[in-house]
């Protein structure tokens, strides 16, 4: 399963980290994906889904 969510599709992206002397290191930044269980196409799964779709209902939960 990719490092993506299941609702919005953020996922990992790319960078660089740039040091006081302008030295630049390639880096990434992961989004913050938790394994819920969720309400999708009628049944409960098991899915993928960033904080921020939790956090603004995009996600049905399955108690």
């Amino acid at each position: 399963m990719a490092r993506k969510c299941s609702v919005c599709g953020k996922g990992i992206s790319v960078g660089m980290n740039v040091s006081h002397s302008h030295i630049r290191t390639k880096r990434t930044w992961m989004p913050n994906l938790q394994r819920v269980k969720a309400i999708i196409d009628g049944s409960p799964q098991r899915v993928l889904v960033c904080t921020r779709c939790m956090r603004s209902g995009k996600v049905k939960r399955a108690i």
